[in-house]
């Protein structure tokens, strides 16, 4: 770990990765080296990012670095929230009853179902023809 910095968690959901940084500071994010309002402009997400801290009361108190790939936005979001979930988990062992209630500590683990040889999706067949 760098210095400054508290801790560290990985989250997941669906195909995205997010790896979580907590460095002391005032509340800042940063997804991907860009300010999380530009890289997540939907405000419901950033709200449902944000939830770990509302629900441990420990918003503003550290600034937040996020390494995100894979799947989409919503994806990426729902990743993010399960590494901070575990990451403030990592700073104080008090937070894990109150997160994990919440469902903040469980991962999504819904993913696309695979394509099957000899279709043409998951589940869709090719156009049977009799004649």
């Amino acid at each position: 770990m760098a210095v400054n910095e508290l801790s560290k968690a990985t989250g997941r959901r669906k195909t995205a990765v997010a790896h979580v940084r907590l460095v002391s500071g005032t509340g800042k994010w940063t997804v991907n080296g860009v300010e999380v309002e530009r890289y997540i402009p939907s405000e419901s997400l950033r709200d449902y990012i944000n939830q770990p801290f509302v629900m441990t009361e420990t918003a503003g108190k550290y600034d937040v670095l996020v390494s995100a790939k894979g799947g989409g936005i919503a994806g990426q979001a729902g990743a993010m929230r399960h590494a901070l979930s575990r990451a403030l988990c990592a700073l104080d062992a008090n937070l894990r009853e109150v997160l994990k209630k919440a469902g903040c500590l469980t991962r999504d683990s819904r993913m696309k179902e695979r394509k099957k040889p000899g279709q043409r999706g998951a589940r869709a067949r090719f156009q049977f023809s009799k004649r």
